[in-house]
């Protein structure tokens, strides 16, 4: 028997009507199984570090696991790094430029500068990770507080978020010398 003369049988009988049912949970289960696959797929290729410790994300409790003591191993932007591990790190109590504004490329270079390639301590206040399943962090290489440095030549601005505000006192004070000394890119061409 031929697969035309198969098909011509099988319609002649009614079998895809006598069936439909069972085709309809054939075709669902291969459109669940194509899902599962996709949802799969996209949670491994955007595996990143875990967030925080109690901060629920998409109803998982997540805690960082970068390690006290790292090497910094890339720089993402200007408050922003990865350590070993691939562990992604935000800077606490400072914000830099976004890519494609005026002090992302410099604030990204100095923060190069201070901490690519060198062993720092990452120090925890309150919050453990963010939204993004970043680790919230004070960075010190050595006695330097980077962030602090960020703010202080000009490539940062203060940003804080209760109740992660420990140096707020210093970086406050850090921000308003460096914008009336017009200094880094975030204040040297501001009247």
């Amino acid at each position: 028997m031929t697969p035309k003369d198969f098909i011509s049988k099988n319609m002649e009988e009614g079998f895809w009507a006598k069936n439909k049912v069972f085709i309809a949970i054939i075709v669902a289960g291969v459109v669940i199984a194509l899902a599962v696959l996709v949802v799969g797929f996209n949670l491994v290729k955007n595996n990143k570090p875990a967030p925080s410790g109690g901060e629920q994300v998409g109803g998982e409790t997540s805690v960082c696991l970068a390690k006290e003591n790292t090497t910094v191993t890339r720089v993402i932007d200007g408050d922003t790094i990865v350590v070993a591990g691939g562990h992604s790190v935000r800077l606490l109590e400072m914000d830099t430029d976004e890519s494609g504004y005026p002090c992302y490329k410099p604030a990204k270079a100095e923060l190069e500068k201070l901490v690519l390639n060198k062993e720092v301590r990452l120090e925890k206040e309150q919050t453990d990770t963010d939204q993004y399943k970043r680790c919230l962090r004070n960075v010190f290489v050595g006695d330097i507080n980077v962030g602090l440095e960020m703010v202080k030549r000009g490539f940062a601005v203060a940003r804080f978020y209760e109740p992660d505000v420990k140096y707020k006192k210093e970086i406050t004070s850090a921000e308003q010398d460096a914008i009336k000394n017009k200094l880094g890119c975030k204040w040297e061409n501001k009247n």
